[in-house]
């Protein structure tokens, strides 16, 4: 059997890895406190290694069927306290518009062109928008950006005629949901360094958002568990009002 890490030990001292639910506020102040704990490790050079903002991230377990269309949970939300980082979104759209997208803030905004850099191999945005006008086109790129969870819809948001008012949301933090194949959402709700009232904001909008997204199809129990963890801490679970 694999041994533990000393780092992984100290983290399950202070709750980490426990499937007892404790409060919202204990929970991030127990990410937060996992976080800070540190390795004790150097480089080869003798220069200690430097911290880590980590990425938090809650994952909602549901009671959902995800092999049911009409029990998928997806959409689209924006964070009131943001993620701390702007994101790189682009834009497939054309003329003005894509002037207008860029000057909100994308990444690339384009039309035939931007679609073939994606299709040779280019994947460096978090999101992409485009203008209805453009989805003849962008549906060729479904088996790329589909399974990155990259590929623009209606229902999240990012198939839009206002694409310049898109580009500015999602740069900001507006971000993107859909449920795995095991009916769980992720999706990231802050960093280590946020005071915990801003976690706990952002974290509460995720939920009731996600709570409001309830397939009408969905039946017994719909939020089962909801975990919170750090880029590399392990998970806690929270209690949560639904």
């Amino acid at each position: 059997m694999a041994r533990s890490s000393v780092l992984y030990r100290k983290q399950v001292e202070v709750g980490g890895g426990s499937n007892k639910p404790v409060s919202l506020e204990d929970g991030i102040a127990k990410i937060k406190e996992m976080a800070g704990i540190k390795a004790d490790r150097t480089y080869k050079n003798g220069k200690k290694r430097k911290g880590l903002v980590q990425i938090v991230e809650i994952v909602l377990n549901l009671g959902i069927d995800p092999k049911h269309a009409d029990q998928m949970v997806r959409g689209a939300l924006s964070l009131p306290k943001g993620l701390g980082k702007e994101r790189k979104v682009i834009a497939f759209c054309e003329g003005e518009v894509a002037q207008a997208a860029s000057e909100a803030g994308a990444t690339e905004a384009g039309s035939d062109e931007l679609v073939k850099k994606i299709q040779d191999g280019w994947l460096d945005f978090d999101v992409a928008v485009a203008h209805p006008s453009m989805m003849g086109k962008v549906g060729k790129l479904g088996r790329v950006l589909g399974p990155q969870g990259k590929m623009p819809t209606p229902k999240a948001g990012t198939v839009t005629p206002d694409v310049a008012s898109a580009v500015k949301e999602f740069s900001a933090g507006r971000i993107e949901y859909r449920n795995d194949s095991g009916g769980n959402i992720h999706l990231p709700v802050g960093k280590t360094d946020f005071p915990v009232e801003d976690l706990k904001e952002n974290i509460e909008a995720v939920v009731e958002q996600i709570v409001k997204a309830k397939p009408v199809a969905a039946k017994g129990q719909y939020l089962k568990r909801v975990c919170l963890s750090a880029t590399r801490t392990p998970s806690v679970t929270v209690e949560v009002a639904a």
